[in-house]
């Protein structure tokens, strides 16, 4: 097997999103590695977070959890946020890493990757990289009915919270699982007054797609617009089917929605092979 990559050695303009601008919305956490996707592409990645992940000013219940960590069967991860996020409570725990092991260990996609880095091997990586792909899963396994799983989850502020994680929680309830949700990190909008090159350049039709990675940024990005002219010359693509149900139930029309949506690389797969026609 190869372990060369060349994509970054063609030139641009042979590349499928060659001059392409696309507005990434993507928190700080997620922007950087959808940015590498899109260049790698040929593409020139405009960043405009919509939204950011912070540290928790109280973390009194989730340390609890990991104090306690030996009540609970399972851990489920539904973002690289929240993996971080009891990474960060372990070390001022004075915890390795590796006593997450103590559960077994559910994540999507290449989050996986994360915990491979320190050890840990997911007992659960669906094939459906996304929440619900988690349940189908947990629901195939006889056992799972009774057990503990623990949800580390966001604490959204400002916003009504995207519906994604509670029905994640009512949906492990349905298969008879015994669910603790905590939060782990804060999600927050940020505001627009840091982007007034980025939303002129929408706003003159100089942005060819915009990147959705989730229902917050799209909240975040419809908060800072003044309406759908602004953005009317741009494609809308979101990162996945999920993304793109609750984009459209806020009123946006996804042009692409990546059938792949286990890694970023396969989301801007779909961007180019709509761009570059």
């Amino acid at each position: 097997m190869s372990i060369a990559n060349t994509s970054l050695l063609i030139p641009a303009e042979q590349q499928p999103l060659a001059g392409r601008r696309v507005l990434v919305t993507a928190p700080r956490t997620y922007a950087l590695r959808l940015a590498q996707a899109i260049l790698a592409q040929g593409g020139l990645p405009i960043l405009m977070p919509t939204i950011e992940t912070v540290l928790l000013a109280d973390y009194m219940l989730l340390d609890d959890c990991l104090r306690r960590r030996s009540d609970f069967d399972w851990i489920a991860f539904t973002s690289r946020n929240g993996i971080e996020a009891l990474l960060h409570r372990c070390e001022q725990l004075g915890l390795e890493a590796t006593a997450l092991a103590d559960c077994r260990l559910a994540a999507i996609g290449r989050d996986a990757d994360r915990l491979a880095e320190l050890g840990l091997d997911p007992d659960l990586l669906p094939d459906e990289p996304s929440p619900r792909g988690i349940v189908a899963a947990l629901g195939r396994m006889p056992t799972s009915a009774g057990q503990t799983i623990l949800v580390p989850a966001p604490h959204v502020e400002g916003f009504p919270e995207p519906d994604v994680i509670p029905n994640f929680v009512a949906e492990l309830q349905n298969i008879g699982m015994c669910v603790t949700r905590v939060p782990a990190y804060r999600t927050r909008l940020l505001g627009r007054e840091h982007y007034a090159v980025e939303l002129d350049l929408l706003r003159h039709g100089a942005i060819d797609a915009i990147a959705f990675s989730s229902a917050a940024e799209v909240t975040g990005f419809l908060a800072m617009i003044s309406g759908p002219d602004d953005y009317c010359n741009s494609t809308i693509c979101c990162f996945g089917p999920y993304t793109a149900a609750n984009a459209q139930h806020m009123g946006l029309e996804p042009a692409i929605v990546a059938g792949d949506f286990s890694s970023f690389d396969g989301f801007v797969a779909a961007i180019a092979q709509v761009e570059s026609r």
